[in-house]
């Protein structure tokens, strides 16, 4: 038997989450070896969105295998990326009105979020880039100078060059628009804060505590790029991909990015990512900005499957469904446990259990794994539950992973008040 601590870095860190040894999944469903049975409310951080194992994308790999399909290709043309990038217009861009040329970069989002950054100060030759409090953008260095825990931006990482930290919306509050905010430290040249090449922002800040942005607050923040020539840039990564209940996270302000990062859950759990651009923005020398593994055609079969839930509208109306099953009972919660001081917040199939009591956040998240439903923490001191299910779970599933958060509540808490009756179902 082998031992991971003995033979794996420290760096590991979901094993230690959830340590146990996995086997095999479905849906919504994982086993580990010894055939227990956990529910999966973490779905690979955001990336199964379509579940585990989508049997339409089985069936297209291992056809493709069978029939000897290119595995790696650099950026070169093949049949797999050819397919990908026909369906990918038809039925994601040209509905929505979006005219976007597709840069295929290392297969991981903060891959995508690097060649976006370098872009935006090569076309417009400026330096500093806008990011925001509790932002998330990935680890490597660009990434990581716009990722705002103060755990990464230590000196010793390298990660504060260039880049300026401005309050998401709510930040201070609902009476103060940080959008307003930012334009009058744009706009004033003493303001020490430069004119950036870039600002980029997450709709839902998924590793930042599930903080959602207002339609008004990202309509103001695409205004001011405009006014100045900012280039604006969503990072999709973990909430694009159906798990706001649109495809991308932005559709329903109605703003439109000048460059998106996507990745996760694009593949259907291997690796892919990629940038998409304005075309008159598209100012890369051929070989500029290149990785080895920027065409991985696995991932493009895979992608190219999963796209088919976008014909219709059926997926989506059934994110927002489900989503608010997932809203209402935890607001039972929040009422049914008023000493824990507790609030929700999220939209689509993202949402955040915010917890303030020190450490039971992460208490539930154990107990709940020894129950047998995975879910990850995050936020200021991981004190936010976030649920992160399959966009596919079956109601029955996720009606029994949310009493189970119920349930783990009670375990931890003495309550005096009247429990919350976890055997009446979930209202839609």
């Amino acid at each position: 038997m082998i031992n991971f601590m003995e033979f794996e870095s420290e760096v590991r860190s979901y094993v230690r989450s959830f340590p146990t040894v996995f086997e095999r999944a479905e849906n919504a469903i994982i086993w580990d070896e010894k055939g227990n049975e956990y529910l999966d409310f973490f779905a690979g951080a955001g990336t199964l969105n379509y579940g585990h194992n989508p049997k339409l994308v089985n069936a297209a790999l291992i056809s493709y295998l069978s029939n000897q399909g290119i595995l790696h290709s650099l950026d070169k043309a093949t049949v797999a990326k050819k397919r990908f990038i026909e369906t990918f217009y038809q039925t994601i861009l040209i509905p929505r009105n979006l005219d976007y040329k597709i840069q295929f970069t290392g297969p991981t989002g903060t891959n995508a979020v690097e060649a976006a950054i370098k872009l935006a100060r090569r076309v417009t030759q400026r330096s500093n880039v806008i990011a925001f409090t509790q932002g998330y953008h990935g680890l490597t260095m660009g990434s990581l100078a716009l990722t705002a825990n103060d755990y990464y931006q230590s000196q010793s990482y390298g990660g504060r060059a260039n880049v300026y930290h401005a309050p998401f919306d709510g930040y201070f509050g609902e009476n103060i628009n940080t959008a307003h905010y930012l334009r009058q430290l744009i706009e004033d040249s003493s303001s020490g804060v430069s004119m950036p090449a870039a600002i980029i922002l997450e709709t839902i800040q998924g590793e930042g505590g599930v903080n959602t942005a207002s339609k008004e607050w990202l309509q103001d923040i695409e205004k001011l790029c405009k006014a100045h020539g900012i280039i604006l840039i969503i990072d999709d990564i973990q909430v694009g991909n159906g798990r706001s209940g649109e495809y991308f996270s932005f559709e329903f302000a109605g703003i439109k990015p000048d460059i998106i990062c996507m990745s996760k859950a694009i593949g259907g759990g291997l690796p892919l990512a990629f940038t998409l651009i304005k075309p008159e923005l598209d100012q890369w020398q051929p070989g500029e900005h290149t990785g080895t593994f920027r065409g991985n055609n696995l991932a493009f079969v895979a992608a190219t499957e999963l796209l088919k839930n976008w014909t219709t509208s059926e997926l989506s109306q059934e994110v927002h469904k489900k989503g608010c099953m997932i809203k209402t009972y935890l607001e039972q919660l929040v009422l049914a446990f008023p000493e824990l001081d507790m609030s929700v917040r999220g939209r689509g199939m993202i949402w955040g259990l915010d917890i303030p009591r020190s450490g039971l956040a992460k208490q539930l998240a154990r107990v709940l794994f020894k129950n047998n439903l995975l879910v990850e923490t995050c936020g200021k001191e991981d004190r936010v539950i976030k649920l992160l299910p399959p966009l596919t779970i079956e109601k029955a599933k996720l009606e029994e992973g949310l009493r189970k958060i119920g349930f783990g509540l009670e375990k931890l808490v003495d309550k005096e008040s009247t429990p919350l009756q976890h055997n009446k179902k979930v209202a839609v």
